[in-house]
């Protein structure tokens, strides 16, 4: 789920777009936006302390297993407001946990959604180490 949390839009729908076959999937919460709380914790150790309200989008997907027919519920819960993104995360994540599909997507799709979240980590870390400023003390007389 982290993977499918941190993901680009345009890869979660390319995803689904490229499986030969995709189920129907129902709504058991439509993608909905509101707030959440952050935490935080003085020191990263000390005593927690309310931080401030993050948008969050969240969406429940349900889908009858490809084998079983049991109902599977796919949900996802990410930081902002696109409800695309958001679906497309819950719709993953339903298609993990079936029988027919789930194997496959942890084959082929997972190594490449965790390729691509590496790249994007590293190119913000690049655009970051760019304006980086070293500060250096001189000492005065001895």
């Amino acid at each position: 789920m982290t993977q499918l949390a941190h993901a680009a839009p345009d890869v979660l729908s390319d995803f689904l777009t490229q499986l030969d076959t995709v189920p129907d999937f129902q709504f058991l919460k439509t993608p909905e936006t509101g707030l959440a709380m952050v935490r935080g914790r003085t020191g990263g150790s000390g005593a927690p302390f309310n931080l401030g309200e993050v948008s969050m989008t969240r969406c429940v997907v349900s889908m009858p297993d490809s084998l079983t027919g049991k109902q599977i519920d796919g949900v996802a819960y990410i930081a902002g407001r696109d409800r695309s993104r958001t679906e497309n995360a819950a719709k993953l994540d339903a298609l993990f946990q079936d029988s027919a599909f789930g194997d496959e997507l942890r084959t082929k799709i997972l190594p490449r959604l965790s390729a691509a979240n590496d790249d994007r980590k590293r190119e913000k870390a690049a655009k970051t180490a760019a304006t980086k400023v070293e500060f250096f003390t001189m000492e005065r007389g001895s």
